[in-house]
């Protein structure tokens, strides 16, 4: 019986404790300079340089990114064509809609339904679902995605990566505008 009420305890104190813990909002970087305006960023060439990291930390594939981005009004292309170091290639091809209040829409052939973001400050915050090719076969996996303006010309991208809320990995990526 004090065992059963040890590990009742332990269980309700470990779920308060994480209750407490919370997690960023695009909203507490209003104050942060320089502000980001996705529409100008996203427009004209940009080339980018990230990694994929498993979930114990260790670089798994390294890739370069050239993209083409355009905008008509609030309809924008972001044309990605991906190199990876294992010398394979890929293209995404993202279709955005900016909406009220800097939130964004945004859909491409392998998101699975509609991505959804946020712009505020300095920080834009998106979250979708990718189908990835995985060893033959697509997995549905999760993407919480951070990017955070550094200057004029730079933009950092952090990206946590989930299935059935396990952590898979992150992909890390800076972009620089031309």
């Amino acid at each position: 019986m004090k065992r059963r009420l040890l590990i009742l305890t332990a269980a309700i104190s470990s779920a308060l404790a994480m209750s407490g813990c919370s997690t960023p909002k695009v909203s507490d970087y209003a104050a942060q300079k320089p502000v980001l305006e996705l529409r100008d960023y996203f427009n004209g060439t940009l080339d980018a340089y990230g990694i994929f990291t498993d979930r114990s930390g260790q670089v798994v594939k390294r890739f370069t990114v050239v993209m083409e981005c355009s905008w008509q009004g609030d309809q924008g292309v972001l044309d990605e064509l991906f190199s990876y170091s294992d010398g394979s290639t890929q293209r995404r091809v993202w279709r955005l809609q900016r909406l009220a209040d800097g939130r964004f829409t945004g859909q491409a052939d392998d998101v699975v339904g509609t991505a959804q973001g946020q712009q505020s400050g300095n920080a834009f915050h998106w979250t979708y679902t990718l189908a990835l090719p995985v060893d033959g076969r697509v997995i549905e996996v999760q993407f919480d995605d951070w990017m955070y303006l550094m200057t004029d010309k730079v933009m950092l991208n952090k990206a946590a990566m989930r299935k059935w809320g396990v952590s898979l990995g992150e992909v890390t990526l800076s972009f620089v505008k031309r």
